[in-house]
């Protein structure tokens, strides 16, 4: 009977030992699925730099957490110190304009066809009729204020976690020969000869999301940054980055290239408010249909809805890094579907 019941009794000791592993864990859980994600798409580059080093794993590995703090905490603490310096400063000369009823609708409403010159005229009113600014800041305002501290909250948490994935990340790098072994050792025992096909699919799917999702970030980024300084727009580094963390959220970028464009508008700059909109329809988000394939195209490809399903739920389940494991997760989850059901034709 002790025997017979002895594989049960094991297979229960492991299953409680994975739950209390994952409840400890699971507070770090996130950053150590992005960290993952990255030490699997940057592992070339890993090795070709451990072969310049001449096989010094520590210093290869540092040297790449270095590049990616330099790559992704220090701009995205930028945008975050910005976004909660700049808030509340925003918040008080709205509030404070409100108030003295100095502000005017904007110029450029009037020349909107058929509905321009009722709005421009019903906005006048609204901003010097002090009744209801107080309703407006009331209503509006304070709404405003905190979903702009939200954000930065957001991006805060965000810095804390690309900041343990980082940490996570050096001794994923430095000791990722030997949990390599061990996981082909495991997935061999567990699924047999599929375990190198599933590694493979996992390793390609989980390089080319990460490199279509980051790749296009930065390449809509960078002919952002050329079109707001063509432009004239002002603080063209904090929009760039912008631009690249909207990017990775579908239909993203228009909300930054949009607002330039509104600002362009607003001081006058009709030209080149036409010229940021033209620019940001058909270069920045054109980016998107271009750059994204190829890069994406060794990996698995992911349909428009499962990219944005991805976003979102990866947000809420792990918050701003989950824009990266969303995505990655169900990309590797269809890659193996497609494998085992190509097996099995």
């Amino acid at each position: 009977m002790q025997q017979r019941f002895q594989p049960f009794t094991r297979l229960a000791a492991i299953i409680l030992l994975v739950i209390g592993c994952l409840i400890v864990l699971r507070p770090f859980l996130a950053a150590i699925l992005f960290a993952a994600a990255i030490t699997i798409s940057s592992w070339p580059l890993y090795l070709r730099l451990l072969a310049r080093l001449k096989q010094r794993r520590t210093i290869a590995a540092l040297v790449m957490s270095i590049g990616l703090t330099l790559l992704i905490i220090v701009p995205l603490t930028l945008v975050t110190w910005n976004i909660a310096d700049n808030a509340s400063d925003f918040y008080d000369q709205v509030k404070a304009g409100l108030g003295s009823g100095t502000l005017d609708p904007p110029a450029w409403l009037r020349d909107i066809p058929v509905v321009g010159e009722a709005a421009y005229t019903y906005l006048g009113k609204l901003l010097h009729s002090r009744e209801e600014l107080l309703n407006a800041a009331r209503n509006l305002l304070e709404p405003g204020r905190r979903v702009l501290l939200g954000g930065g909250m957001v991006l805060g948490s965000g810095v804390a976690q690309v900041s343990l994935a980082v940490f996570v990340s050096f001794f994923l790098y430095r000791d990722g020969a030997a949990i390599l072994q061990a996981l082909a050792t495991g997935m061999d025992k567990l699924i047999g000869q599929q375990a190198v096909t599933v590694a493979d699919t996992v390793s390609r799917t989980v390089r080319g999301v990460m490199y279509g999702l980051l790749g296009t970030a930065l390449a809509q980024a960078v002919v952002a940054a050329v079109g707001f300084l063509i432009a004239g727009v002002p603080a063209v580094a904090l929009l760039s980055v912008a631009t690249f963390l909207f990017s990775l959220i579908p239909v993203g970028p228009p909300l930054i290239w949009g607002g330039a464009t509104i600002w362009l508008f607003n001081h006058g700059d009709t030209g080149w408010a036409i010229f940021m909109l033209v620019w940001g329809m058909f270069v920045i988000s054109g980016v998107d249909n271009v750059v994204k394939p190829m890069l994406i195209s060794r990996g698995s490809s992911l349909p428009f809805i499962l990219v944005l399903l991805g976003v979102m739920g990866g947000v809420l389940a792990f918050g701003f890094v989950g824009l990266f494991i969303g995505p990655t997760l169900l990309a590797v989850g269809l890659g193996l579907l497609r494998n085992w059901t190509a097996n099995e034709l």
